[in-house]
């Protein structure tokens, strides 16, 4: 049995954790037409990452660190550009990738570097393990708190100030917790797909769902159905459980839109709250 083995428990919950919070970052992200800052993000974890493993800490550690201070600048960035957001995003990408292949020349053990480039979630160490439940849970509470407020600034930040929201206090809180999301997911599914399901289980969401809240709760049903089924298909058929985890979310994806072809025509649903 699968569940016979500790790594795999660990897996699955790691997996399930990520599933939950991954989506509540991705709904935000995707709803602010920023969908790439995942891929900009965890590119430039590999630098924490590298730095890590070059002076000897936790490579996670430097992964938060390195993705905190690319999300920063990213910010500072996209205001300096705001009808031009997307600029920020290439621009952070581009630095982050470069920085990261210099470092990973110094890096002795190349093994442990390429285990972050597609994950390792069946190697979670306890330190990671309680690192994911406890952003996990900051990450939900925070959510829940600022529901609302997020959902102002997804579409209109300036609506949103006109709404008494304090869009610039947000927005620092969120980038934060973007930022270490995208470094542990990085860990597990690998930073080279951690974007993947950060706009997947959303894409899919926002065929089926007809309001804000709906699209968040289906973005998190849309992640654990690629999550689980996907762990249980790497451990039989022994593939790279990030890679396949994302695969089934791309195939449940492409059968959505195949079903709403068929049936109820092209319409992507007017989101409220």
């Amino acid at each position: 049995m699968i569940f016979e083995y500790e790594f795999m428990r660990r897996a699955f919950l790691v997996g399930i954790l990520l599933a939950v919070i991954v989506p509540c970052i991705g709904t935000v992200i995707v709803l602010k037409r920023l969908s790439m800052v995942g891929d900009a993000l965890s590119h430039t974890s590999l630098a924490g990452v590298a730095l890590g493993l070059i002076f000897n800490f936790n490579p996670v550690l430097g992964a938060v660190a390195a993705c905190t201070l690319a999300a920063f600048a990213m910010e500072g960035i996209r205001k300096k550009f705001p009808q031009y957001s997307e600029i920020s995003i290439a621009i952070i990408m581009s630095a982050g990738i470069g920085l990261a292949g210099i470092l990973s020349g110094f890096v002795q053990n190349a093994q442990s570097f390429n285990s972050f480039l597609f994950g390792s979630i069946v190697a979670i160490s306890d330190f990671e393990l309680d690192l994911v439940i406890i952003i996990s849970v900051i990450v939900l509470l925070s959510f829940v708190f600022l529901y609302r407020e997020l959902f102002y600034i997804s579409f209109d930040e300036q609506l949103a100030r006109l709404a008494g929201v304090p869009v610039r206090t947000v927005n620092f809180i969120f980038t934060v917790l973007t930022a270490i999301t995208v470094s542990v997911a990085a860990r597990t599914v690998g930073a080279l797909i951690v974007s993947s399901m950060m706009v997947v289980p959303v894409a899919c969401a926002m065929q089926v769902a007809k309001s804000y809240k709906k699209t968040v709760l289906c973005a998190i049903g849309f992640a654990l159905v690629f999550t689980v089924p996907g762990l249980f298909i790497s451990y039989y058929v022994g593939l790279k459980p990030g890679g396949t985890i994302v695969l089934c979310g791309v195939l449940i994806l492409v059968l959505i839109l195949i079903f709403k072809n068929s049936s109820v025509g092209k319409r992507i649903p007017r989101l409220r709250q």
